[in-house]
């Protein structure tokens, strides 16, 4: 396991300071507020640890409500909505300064046989073929302003070994198109030891699953996003369902497009297959895209 994705377990692995209350501390952000991945993994981890065993989460649907401080602990309460035969319902408020800061709700089941069937899995290039992280933003430096957000952005993304299968939106400013985006993900080592469990791989797609779902947004009309400037963004809800079993430290492909934008706000969707082809997880979010006045 490798030390960046140790830390990252680690930022998941919440201090329980009474029955169903949980702190949790923050990591580095290329902006001045906590990752909306990190509060929603960690929001996730404070409700499984409330769940009988045997139930798995389905669904989550949350908000952002305020920017969460990094430099602050954030305090997650639970709520045991309903414990029934087969689903169980948990809410969940992170609080910083005395406010709530994001509020999620999820809803787990036991495992049951039923009728399945699914929308294939888009052609794509195998990862190992697409450029590293690094080679990417070696490659698109000089689009941003500021010389060390490259360096920034590695550092935040360290635990996760994302690849674009296209340009990314900080490689096609001015450029608009199609409001599609994909990228495969893996966490940067194997999940082992006590902390490899079902719960732990469906927490991580959580935290990743709020990094790019909005780069189809901006594909759409040619901006590079916050990185570089040319927009200012957001997350204001987030909602993901879990369908079938998958590891975060195996290869995932991140399928996103972006059906509207107006107001000052931009819809996403995104699906989550496994390499062989199984759709493992849905995500909808829609965030706050606005272009910056003069």
């Amino acid at each position: 396991m490798s030390e960046a994705l140790r830390s990252l377990l680690d930022l998941l692995d919440l201090e329980r300071i009474e029955q169903d209350i949980f702190r949790g501390v923050s990591r580095t952000s290329l902006v001045p507020r906590v990752f909306g991945g990190q509060v929603a993994a960690q929001a996730l981890v404070a409700a499984c640890r409330t769940v009988p065993e045997g139930r798995l989460p389905h669904s989550l649907h949350s908000y952002f409500l305020r920017p969460g401080d990094p430099g602050a602990p954030i305090v997650y309460s639970v709520d045991r909505i309903r414990d029934g035969q087969s689903f169980t319902t948990r809410r969940v408020v992170a609080v910083q300064h005395g406010q709530p800061i994001f509020h999620l709700s999820a809803s787990y089941q036991r495992f049951e046989e039923g009728l399945e069937h699914q929308e294939p899995m888009p052609e794509v290039p195998d990862p190992e073929t697409l450029p590293t992280p690094e080679e990417v933003l070696d490659r698109y430096a000089g689009v941003f302003a500021d010389p060390s957000v490259p360096q920034r952005l590695l550092e935040a993304r360290e635990a996760i070994d994302l690849r674009y299968v296209a340009e990314p939106p900080f490689g096609r400013v001015g450029r608009p198109g199609d409001p599609r985006s994909q990228v495969w993900f893996r966490t940067s080592g194997k999940v082992q030891g006590e902390r490899d469990d079902p719960v732990t791989h469906i927490c991580l797609a959580t935290y990743v699953s709020d990094m790019t779902l909005l780069d189809s947004v901006l594909l759409a009309h040619g901006r590079g996003g916050w990185a570089v400037g040319d927009v200012v963004g957001a997350s204001l809800d987030h909602a993901m369902w879990f369908h079938r079993p998958f590891r975060a430290d195996e290869w995932l492909l991140y399928d996103q497009n972006s059906p509207t934008a107006q107001g000052g706000r931009g819809l996403a969707s995104g699906r989550i297959f496994t390499r062989d082809g199984q759709l493992a997880v849905s995500v909808i979010q829609e965030g706050v895209v606005r272009v910056p006045r003069d």
